[in-house]
């Protein structure tokens, strides 16, 4: 099967396990019928209890006097989360690539609704961005720390900026769903939604727990992820530290590259030839169906020999569905589980 008919044949296998999940949701989930958050009251409830707030974000401690309103996002992947604890209206302005691919209708067009400041994205995928142009939203909150941005300038225009946790560095620690909670925690702290980041997070953990218990019958063993430069530049892959060997781990397969405690690292085609994985799963960003980009990847990077690409079974795969940790990390985790169901149909 090709890589475009792989692409079209999901839809209908992804509407059939959505459903079986929302039904398990319906059945066990935690939450009641009046929205009540375990803190007592509604999800908002003591929405300014915990403030000033401190925090550590990377190497910075960041401050918090009260719930931020002005969001400036300088990456797609706390999009998701945002909506989820219900603050994405407080987004004044966006900058880089959110390609409708991610999302549904709704949310679709509540993001081409907020201004965009640019779109300029490079080879490598990196944010091109005058940091100006940022400071002129006037931001109490920036999320993502593109080349030219600093925390320093940000903060003297009375504004926090906030990095993924995985793009911070781990001490070798692997990736886990722990991780997505953990911030989506944090973010519920920083907007005063502790309630609401609970709701979600156990929305999440039922449907991560959905897809675990339906992939055990997979006989598919070893994968590896990649995330091809365009024009030419480097090949990487994905070790513990990424989100992919949490994918991977609740799927119960073996991230190939998984004993490289880097959460990304460049590759050669000679180790990834050597490992030879079941499957390869490849990461791109940008418009389409991400088909044209496997076939240059494999070109360029000598790859055919691959029992991966000889077979076909190869799934491209937007980037934010696998990194960093959001939920789309989830909905990341269905794709994958719906399309090696189908590989070995």
């Amino acid at each position: 099967m090709s890589h475009r008919s792989l692409a079209a044949a999901r839809v209908g296998r992804r509407t059939a396990l959505a459903g079986l999940i929302a039904l398990t949701a319906a059945a066990c989930g935690p939450g009641s019928a009046d929205g009540g958050g375990p803190d007592g009251g509604g999800a908002d409830a003591g929405a300014t209890n915990g403030f000033p707030l401190e925090l550590t974000n990377c190497e910075a401690t960041l401050r918090f006097e009260a719930p931020p309103e002005r969001i400036v996002l300088l990456e797609s992947a706390p999009v998701t989360t945002l909506d989820g604890i219900g603050v994405l209206d407080r987004v004044v302005s966006r900058a880089g690539a959110f390609p409708p691919g991610y999302y549904d209708e709704d949310l679709t067009a509540r993001i081409e609704a907020i201004p965009a400041l640019s779109e300029d994205i490079d080879a490598a995928g990196h944010l091109q961005i005058n940091q100006e142009v940022v400071i002129a939203q006037r931001p109490d909150i920036v999320f993502g720390l593109p080349d030219g941005i600093t925390r320093e300038a940000m903060r003297g225009a009375g504004a926090e900026v906030v990095v993924q946790d995985v793009f911070c560095g781990t001490d070798g620690e692997r990736a886990s769903f722990e991780t997505l909670y953990e911030e989506i925690d944090t973010y519920g702290r920083i907007f005063g939604r502790a309630g609401a980041a609970e709701e979600l997070t156990g929305a999440l953990q039922e449907r991560v727990a959905a897809v675990s218990e339906s992939a055990k019958d997979l006989r598919t063993a070893t994968a590896a992820a990649l995330y091809p430069s365009l024009g030419g530049g480097p090949l990487y892959t994905y070790g513990a530290a990424s989100m992919v060997t949490a994918q991977l781990d609740a799927l119960g397969l073996q991230n190939a590259f998984a004993d490289t405690a880097e959460r990304v690292f460049e590759i050669s085609s000679e180790p990834l030839l050597a490992a030879d994985p079941d499957v390869l799963i490849v990461l791109y960003q940008g418009e389409g169906d991400g088909s044209d980009v496997v076939e240059e990847m494999i070109a360029k990077d000598q790859l055919s020999a691959l029992r991966a690409v000889q077979g076909q079974q190869v799934l491209p795969l937007l980037f934010n569905f696998s990194e960093p940790a959001s939920p789309l990390v989830v909905d990341g985790l269905e794709r994958i589980h719906e399309w090696l169901h189908e590989i070995e149909a």
